[in-house]
């Protein structure tokens, strides 16, 4: 099985450097740009499944990078975005200092109240990706966020804490996994620089 994992194109939040969370924010126009680029480089390649997470800044990219109606796409409560609670819709710059160390360095800060918690996003993620394994899919696409994807990414990648929190996933960037005798394995990124 192949995994193309991607993070959803741009949001006016995103553009305008908010916290989103589980703010239900459209693609802007950009970000729309972004996942036909993306949506180019599968050729012809015609997924096997499609998820993605039940925000429709998610549901639409992944509409547009597989080709298909955005109802056809498989949604996934798992695979929705750290909720950020209070925190949702500040500027990244304005977080104050407990929300600020947390998103830094998850390793060693707790999350502060209203925020959901590494164990949580990688509990969600390791349920996911077991469910996935069990599919007998050659290609899948699965769209999310960028604080899921680190949960996603440290399980596919092995890591010892479950995370991988760096570098932080950009919109619409493509990590390409191939799953085989029970192994995941990491085969490429790509990143829309446009």
């Amino acid at each position: 099985m192949k995994l193309w994992l991607v993070r959803h194109g741009q949001t006016d939040l995103n553009k305008e450097k908010l916290m989103q969370g589980l703010v239900d924010q459209p693609l802007n126009d950009f970000g729309r740009d972004q996942a036909r680029r993306v949506g180019r480089l599968k050729g012809d390649l015609v997924f096997d499944g499609v998820y993605a997470s039940p925000l429709s800044r998610a549901k639409e990219t992944a509409s547009i990078i597989a080709g298909i109606p955005i109802d056809e796409v498989k949604v996934d409560q798992r695979i929705i975005e750290v909720d950020f609670g209070l925190y949702d819709k500040k500027p990244f710059k304005k977080l104050g200092l407990k929300m600020w160390a947390y998103w830094l360095l998850p390793e060693v800060f707790p999350n502060p109240k209203t925020v959901e918690s590494i164990n949580s996003m990688t509990e969600r993620a390791g349920s996911f990706l077991k469910d996935l394994e069990k599919k007998s899919y050659d290609n899948v696409l699965v769209v999310c966020h960028g604080g899921i994807i680190r949960a996603l990414a440290g399980y596919l990648e092995n890591k010892k804490n479950k995370i991988k929190w760096r570098p932080k996933p950009k919109n619409c960037e493509l990590k390409v996994y191939n799953f085989e005798n029970g192994k995941w394995t990491f085969e490429k990124s790509i990143v829309d620089d446009k």
